[in-house]
C-alpha cells in the first residue's frame, strides 16, 4: 500500500520530469467516488493551459502547484499510483500495471499530456483514492488536519516523550493516527517497532525517554532507506520484517526468529515475541488479540491467584450461597404453595403422630374446617349456589329418622347425620347469601318436591347421598327454568298463532 516512501518517490519523479512544462490535454474519469465534488469537464478546463510549478507532499497526500489556482490534489488510498510514460516510477503490489497494457490504463482517473509529449496518469484499481481540485490544499481538509510529517517535520526526543506521556493507547495505534504523525502506515509502523524492539501493544505513556529516542531514530532510518531505493521493496534490507509480513503464521521468520501476527489498531500486525516483549502488568492491560486464535486460555498472571483461591474454596462457596440474590419465585411464591396451607398440613400431621385420632368422621370435618378453602369452594358457580345449601338444610332433620340402617359412631349418633349437621352449621359465604341468576326465585312447590326426593334417596345409604343431591339439584334447576318460562311461552304461542293466521302478501310485479 502507498505510504510515505511510495508517495515521496512519486513526488520526486514528477519534480524531476514534469516541472516547468505546460498541460495541453487533460482527461478526467467520470467516477464520482474518486473524483471528489467536481465534474470531469470543470476539472479538465481548470488544468488545460496551466504550467506545473512544483509538486508537494504531506503525509500520504500529494498535490501539484500550477501557475494559478485551483490545484489538483491526490489522496492515494489503498492502491493509488502515479505513472509517467517512459519513466520508471515506483511499483508496489496493488498498483502495478504491466508494460503491455493499454495506455492510459482503464484504471486511470486523471490523465494529462504535457507540451513536450510526456504523459502522466494517476490510476486507482480499487477506487479508494480521492482526487480533488482545491484553491489551497495545504489549508483545506484533509491536508490541514494532518499531524507533522514524519520526514519533513521530524520531532525532537523531548517533544516525542512529552506527547507520548499523555497517551495511554498502544504505541502502534498512535503511530497509525495521521493526526498525531502523518505518513506512517501499517508496514512502516511494524518495521519501526521491530527495529526499536518495542511491542506493538505497549502503552505509549509507559515508554521511557531512552525508548522514545530509539523509536524516533528508527522512524527516520526506515523512511530514509525506503526512499533512497525509490520505495522499491525488493531493495529493502534483508533483515527487515517487511519481507515476511505476508507469509502465513508458522512459516514467517526473520533472522531465524518466529514472527507472530496479532491485531493492533484494527490492522494485522507482525512482530517477533522473542525480541518485542511486554512486562507482566502491561501484558495483562494490553490484552492483545492473537489473529486466528481464541482467547479462552487464562492469563499467566492469574495462575497464582487461582492456586490461593483453591484453598479457600469451601468457605467461598458458602459465602456465595448466602450472598446470592433470591429469585422472584423464592421471594413471592405463587399458587397453592402459600404458608397457611403448609401450617394446616403440619398441624394435621402433628395430631396424627400424637395418637389423638378418635376414628370419628366429626373430627375429620373439624380439621377440614380449619383448612383454607379453595376458590371453587368459596365461589360456587351457576344456579347450584343457594339451592344446594337449602336442600341440605331441610333434609338434615329427616336423616336421623330415615337412616336407621346406617353406621353409628361411638356417641350413638349416625355418622352421616353428624356430617350434614356440620355442613348446615358452617357459615355461608357472601355469594351464597346473595345468589345470582334465575335460581334466586324458585317456586316453593319445587323446593318441597326436591326436599322429599332428597329424604327418600338418602335412606338407601351414605354412598348414594352425594349422587342424589346432585341429581335433585339438576332437576331443581331444570324445573326452575321451565316454570320461569311458562308465562313467556303462553304469550309467545299467541303471537305465533296470530302470525300464522295472517295471509301472505303478494309480491309486486
Amino acid at each position: 500500500m502507498p505510504e510515505l516512501p511510495e508517495v515521496e518517490a512519486a513526488r520526486r519523479a514528477i519534480e524531476e520530469h514534469c516541472i516547468g512544462k505546460r498541460i495541453i490535454k487533460a482527461v478526467i474519469a467520470n467516477d464520482p467516488k474518486v473524483i471528489d465534488r467536481v465534474s470531469p469537464s470543470d476539472f479538465e478546463a481548470a488544468l488545460v493551459g496551466k504550467t506545473l510549478v512544483s509538486a508537494l507532499r504531506k503525509g500520504k497526500n500529494l498535490w501539484l502547484r500550477l501557475d494559478s489556482p485551483p490545484f489538483p490534489s491526490f489522496q492515494f488510498g489503498m492502491a493509488g499510483a502515479i505513472y509517467i510514460k517512459g519513466v520508471a516510477v515506483t511499483k508496489y503490489k496493488r498498483s502495478a500495471i504491466k508494460d503491455d497494457e493499454e495506455w492510459p490504463s482503464k484504471y486511470s482517473k486523471l490523465f494529462v499530456e504535457l507540451d513536450d509529449g510526456l504523459e502522466l496518469s494517476f490510476t486507482d484499481k480499487r477506487r479508494f483514492a480521492k482526487v480533488r481540485l482545491l484553491k489551497d490544499p495545504a489549508s483545506e481538509p484533509p491536508i490541514s488536519e494532518l499531524g507533522p510529517d514524519a520526514l519533513l517535520e521530524p520531532m525532537t526526543v523531548d517533544e516525542l516523550y512529552l506527547l507520548l506521556s499523555k497517551k495511554k493507547t498502544p504505541i502502534k495505534t498512535l503511530l497509525l493516527d495521521q493526526s498525531f504523525i502523518s505518513g506512517i502506515g501499517n508496514w512502516v509502523a511494524d518495521e519501526v517497532l521491530y527495529q526499536a524492539r518495542i511491542h506493538p501493544l505497549h502503552p505509549a505513556s509507559s515508554l521511557s525517554k531512552e525508548s522514545c529516542a530509539t523509536l524516533l531514530n528508527c522512524i527516520n532510518e526506515v523512511i530514509e532507506k525506503a526512499i533512497d531505493v525509490g520505495a522499491d521493496s525488493s531493495q529493502f534490507p534483508n533483515n527487515w520484517i517487511f519481507h515476511s509480513r505476508e507469509k502465513k503464521p508458522g512459516k514467517a521468520f526473520v533472522d531465524g526468529k518466529k514472527i507472530d501476527f496479532i491485531t493492533a489498531g484494527g490492522r494485522t500486525t507482525a512482530y517477533v515475541p522473542e525480541l518485542q516483549k511486554l512486562s507482566g502488568n502491561q501484558s495483562v492491560k494490553a490484552g492483545g488479540k492473537p489473529k486466528g486464535q481464541s482467547l479462552k486460555r487464562k492469563k499467566a498472571g492469574d495462575d497464582d491467584a487461582d492456586e490461593e483461591g483453591s484453598k479457600n474454596e469451601p468457605a467461598n462457596e458458602e459465602n456465595e450461597i448466602v450472598e446470592k440474590p433470591k429469585s422472584k419465585r423464592e421471594v413471592k411464591p405463587r399458587g397453592h404453595s402459600k404458608k397457611p396451607a403448609a401450617k394446616a398440613k403440619s398441624e394435621a400431621i402433628d395430631e396424627d403422630d400424637n395418637g389423638e385420632d378418635d376414628g370419628s368422621e366429626a373430627n375429620e370435618d373439624e380439621e377440614n374446617d380449619r383448612k383454607p378453602k379453595s376458590r371453587r369452594e368459596l365461589k360456587p358457580r351457576g344456579h347450584s349456589k343457594n339451592p344446594l345449601a337449602k336442600v341440605k338444610s331441610k333434609a338434615s332433620p329427616n336423616d336421623n329418622d330415615d337412616d336407621s340402617d346406617g353406621d353409628y359412631d361411638e356417641d350413638g349418633g349416625n355418622g352421616q347425620a353428624s356430617e350434614d349437621e356440620e355442613i348446615a352449621k358452617k357459615p355461608k359465604p357472601k355469594r351464597e347469601l346473595k345468589p345470582r341468576g334465575r335460581s334466586q326465585k324458585l317456586p316453593a312447590k319445587t323446593m318441597s318436591k326436591a326436599s322429599d326426593n332428597e329424604s327418600e334417596d338418602q335412606s338407601d345409604g351414605d354412598e348414594e347421598d352425594g349422587a342424589a343431591d346432585d341429581h335433585n339439584v339438576g332437576q331443581q334447576s331444570k324445573l326452575g327454568r321451565k316454570t320461569g318460562r311458562q308465562s313467556k311461552s303462553k304469550t309467545a304461542s299467541k303471537k305465533v298463532a296470530n302470525h300464522n293466521s295472517r295471509k301472505p302478501r303478494k309480491k309486486a310485479k
